[in-house]
């Protein structure tokens, strides 16, 4: 893909969904099944590197204002977003998330297996609604923003209320923790997601994926 291709793509766009008229074809071929078992296993790297860069990360947010290290936590839960980007197939984000969690697990996690693989379901089936909710047909930035915003809702009041003890939604600390989880939501599981993909696919590698032709202005094939 050219650089010409790329810039021609724009986030506000209809790239994502230039045949969305079109029936998608939602089933997962042997490819599909390779992709998402190798992005799963480079995201799970990415979440083992970061459960030890988010001490020394969370104790300085958290000096400047208690709940602000929430920001950072879409690190562990981006990959949904990502899948479905890349894959465009139901259960893309579950899928990824699994794997990439057993990769983090099997090099060496400090959280429990059975926490990690259910907070993993749960956020890739968070991921999952907006691009379900348009059939599967509609892969542009606002979707990818929204299903980061709902893994994000999803995992910061999972946390308000069975891991941050004592902490009342509506307390300051409460406010900060959502508003820092949404807003990182955004950004590092909706924006940065949608600009990961587009880098991918001007390397070429996603030109024998759904994701890939259509960037490149094909057709689907079925």
């Amino acid at each position: 893909m050219s650089a010409n291709t790329i810039h021609t793509i724009h986030p506000s766009s209809d790239s994502g969904d230039a045949h969305a008229a079109d029936a998608p074809n939602l089933r997962w071929r042997p490819l599909d099944i390779a992709v998402a078992a190798a992005l799963g296993a480079a995201c799970g790297v990415i979440f083992w590197g970061f459960d030890f860069a988010y001490m020394p990360i969370s104790s300085v947010l958290g000096a400047v204002l208690p709940g602000l290290a929430s920001v950072t936590h879409a690190m562990w839960y981006f990959s949904g977003t990502l899948a479905l980007l890349v894959l465009r197939k139901p259960g893309a984000a579950m899928y990824v998330n699994v794997v990439g969690t057993l990769v983090e697990t099997v090099i060496g996690s400090q959280y429990g297996i059975g926490f990690v693989i259910v907070s993993a379901l749960l956020q890739g089936l968070f991921a999952e609604i907006p691009f379900a909710l348009t059939r599967y047909r509609r892969f542009t930035l606002p979707v990818a923003v929204a299903s980061g915003l709902l893994v994000a809702l999803e995992y910061g009041l999972y946390l308000l209320f069975f891991r941050y003890q004592g902490v009342s939604i509506a307390s300051p600390r409460g406010i900060v923790h959502m508003i820092s989880e949404l807003t990182g939501g955004a950004l590092l599981s909706g924006v940065m997601p949608w600009f990961l993909m587009l880098g991918l696919a001007k390397t070429g590698v996603l030109d024998r994926l759904a994701s890939g032709r259509a960037l490149l202005g094909r057709h689907p094939a079925v």
